[in-house]
């Protein structure tokens, strides 16, 4: 299947519109897309969500039927999102992801086709869809392609890499992927962009895959909103500084709602079947991380809508 940008945003009008309040999720991804968004939708960060926890503004209660979720996939059918999880256990789509903008989703990919499924970050996927090009510079390049590891994944699964790139036609991708499988590209990642990252006083992140070269792992950005305002704001000015994005407004959070995050046998969920587990557990969000793992997060039994629950 080859996507095409226009078409997509076509059917994902929401996609064009202007000044919408988003929550991201709270981690490295989350804020590069974040800073995106803003500088070329002017979209207004309202909240954070860690798959976990939920911080919100005042500003997200007041517009909550107009809030997109990036960098996220959640169940509530009011819910707009964009995101690159899979999804599908197998083949059927549940209703409230049916309002997603998800490259697995438009490829109709399952948990069976793990071997297939979209490799790049969210990032990379809004830099396609609106034709965002990438400024010529070396920091720049490991910012972006560190999302998500997206720079692991093509030097570890190449085929599905280039794959995807045919797939996401009209855009420059063989400039962005230029030189990252070689020794040089792990030296800059070791020497130019960690040392970076690792100096913003922030929890870290290590990763499962490793360089084919120096045998890096990949390391990330995880953001507690309640105490990381400083990093977050770092990290923005550093976007800012090499790509000339916007740095975006911090909201002013009021209120954390904490869920429950479970992990079970994906094996189970399609023994009851997906639609009646996600209903059994009052499930808010999900994601299949691997071909036998489930991952969910449930608010419990709360009638209201999450942003009207009380902390």
């Amino acid at each position: 299947m080859i996507f095409d940008n226009k078409e997509i945003l076509n059917n994902y009008k929401w996609l064009k519109q202007k000044n919408r309040p988003m929550i991201i999720s709270s981690n490295y991804d989350g804020l590069f897309c974040a800073a995106l968004l803003n500088h070329h939708l002017n979209w207004n960060l309202v909240g954070y969500y860690n798959q976990e926890s939920l911080w919100i503004s005042q500003q997200a209660i007041e517009q909550k039927e107009d809030i997109i979720w990036v960098d996220l996939n959640i169940l509530p059918k009011q819910g707009k999102a964009v995101g690159g999880h899979i999804v599908s256990v197998d083949g059927f789509i549940p209703k409230g992801f049916e309002s997603s903008c998800n490259p697995n989703i438009l490829d109709g990919l399952t948990a069976n086709s793990f071997e297939s499924k979209f490799p790049f970050s969210t990032l990379i996927f809004l830099l396609w869809l609106y034709d965002i090009k990438v400024n010529d510079d070396k920091m720049s390049k490991l910012l972006i392609l560190n999302t998500d590891a997206t720079w692991l994944k093509w030097q570890n699964y190449n085929e599905n890499c280039n794959k995807w790139m045919q797939k996401l036609s009209n855009y420059n991708f063989d400039s962005l992927f230029k030189n990252v499988n070689t020794k040089s590209f792990d030296n800059q990642i070791d020497k130019l962009l960690y040392p970076t990252l690792l100096s913003i006083n922030a929890m870290k992140e290590f990763g499962k895959l490793k360089s084919k070269f120096l045998n890096i792992v990949n390391k990330e950005l995880i953001i507690n909103p309640d105490w990381d305002q400083d990093s977050i704001m770092i990290l923005f000015e550093l976007i800012s500084n090499h790509l000339n994005w916007n740095v975006p407004k911090l909201p002013k959070i009021i209120k954390r709602i904490d869920g429950e995050k479970n992990k079970c046998a994906l094996k189970e969920v399609k023994a009851k079947g997906i639609d009646h587990f996600i209903k059994n557990k009052n499930i808010f969000s999900y994601a299949i991380t691997n071909p036998h793992s489930f991952s969910y997060t449930t608010f419990g039994r709360i009638k209201k809508r999450i942003l009207d629950a009380k902390p």
